[in-house]
Order: C-alpha cells, then structure tokens, then sequence
C-alpha cells in the first residue's frame, strides 16, 4: 500500500480531507477512497481501509459535537436500527472492481454536492421523523455503505436536509456516529468474509486524526472552510473521471 511512488503526497493531502470531512461530522471515507483512486490503489484494500479510518474520524467527530449538544437520539435510532444489519450484509458482498468504480463515482456525486453546499441549506421549520421513513432510509444507506466502504454520512445529511429533519449541525452529529455504527458493521462484514486489513492502514489512521481532531473541534463551534471545500470538490471531480474511464 505504502510503496506508491507519490505516497508522501498521498499523506500530505489525507489529513485535509480528515479535516473538512470531520468540520461537517463525516468520517472522510468517500474522500479517502476518492484520495486511493488517484493514487491508483487496489480496490481490495480501498474498502477495509477506508471504514478503518471512518472509525476514528467520525468517532472524533461525534464526540465534538456531542459536547456542544447537538446530538438527537431519536432520529439516529430511526437511520441505525437497520443500517446496522444492512452495512454488515454489505460489506460480505465481494463485488468485480469495474463496477465497484462506477458505483463509487456515482456515490462521489453526493460528496461533490455536499461540498458545494447544494444540500447545505437549513431550514426553520423542523419536523419529525415517521419510523418507517428512518427504517427505509437506515437500511438503503447502510447497505450501500458495507458494499462500497463509505458509512453513509454524505448521503445522510442532504437528506436530513432536504427533508427538514432536522439543522445543519444536528445533522451532522447525527451523521458522525450513523457513520461510526455502519463503519464498524461493514468492516465486522468484510472480515468475516476473509478480508484483511493491512498494517500500514493504522499509519494512515494516526495521520488522518490529526485532521479529525482539528477539523471535528471547529467544525462543532464554528468554522468557515467554504473555499477549502470547494478545492476539496474539485479534487473528488477528478476523482470521479478517473474512476468512471479506468
């Protein structure tokens, strides 16, 4: 993994994306694998990798926002109760990498969005989540999230979003441990389909929380990261390119 000939600017670069995913409660994993494609690592060590560092990340984010007492237990309940199952169901899936990349760079589209702030627009007017909607919702997500190695907060929050369910950062320390949770499923999944994780990856996990630590600390008070996220975008763009023409 580490014996890329671009890898220092592999580990330059991973603590930024740790940074801007975690300001907004992501663990970075839709980053992370876009960061691997670039640097053209195999997809057999993208998956595991990527939900090993969600793991910290997100954790770290949460705990952030937590603090400052953001977190909705209700609404997190209604996402987990069958992302969990799903993003473990997900992660035993071994699927062919060509169509691996076309359903990652898909996913990267929502990335892209959230970092433009298309979803990013708080409303007044919050209402309360049915059950059923949280369990549909929960369940997509999660399997989604154990099949590609993402944990599912990029695509959580828009809809969090979109649908009034809850504000900006309400949604993000919602999102930060539905990712944590889906993470730590999916890669119980992969595991116990014989995956294994490298050991270089816990070298990328210390480096990507220097990241984490910083960007979950602002991020849950206050932050302004508007034309680092639009760098971010472009760099996932690319990343989306490379993904869908090799």
């Amino acid at each position: 993994m580490l014996e890329n000939q671009y890898i220092y600017a592999f580990l330059f670069i991973l603590p930024i994306i740790s940074f801007l995913y975690s300001s907004v409660g992501h663990g970075g994993a839709s980053g992370y694998l876009a960061l691997m494609a670039l640097f053209s690592f195999a997809p057999e060590t993208m998956k595991p990798t990527a939900l090993l560092l969600n793991l910290f990340v997100a954790g770290i984010s949460f705990y952030y926002y937590y603090k400052e007492g953001f977190f909705n237990k209700k609404l997190f309940f209604a996402f987990a109760m069958t992302s969990i199952p799903f993003a473990f169901l997900g992660g035993t899936i071994e699927i062919d990498a060509s169509i691996y990349k076309k359903i990652l760079a898909v996913l990267l589209v929502f990335a892209i969005l959230k970092m433009l702030n298309v979803f990013g627009k708080e409303k007044d007017t919050i209402k309360d989540i049915k059950l059923w909607q949280g369990l549909i919702v929960g369940g997509i997500i999660g399997f989604f999230s154990g099949l590609i190695g993402i944990g599912g907060g990029i695509i959580l929050t828009p809809i969090i979003l979109l649908l009034h369910w809850g504000k900006m950062k309400e949604a993000a320390a919602v999102s930060a441990l539905f990712i944590w949770v889906n993470s730590a499923s999916g890669l119980i999944g992969q595991l116990s389909s014989g995956v294994v994780l490298e050991k270089e990856s816990f070298l990328l996990v210390a480096i990507a929380l220097i990241g984490g630590i910083f960007g979950g600390y602002y991020g849950s008070k206050k932050i302004n990261n508007k034309k680092l996220r639009y760098i971010l975008a472009f760099v996932l763009t690319i990343a989306c390119f490379k993904l869908f023409f090799t």
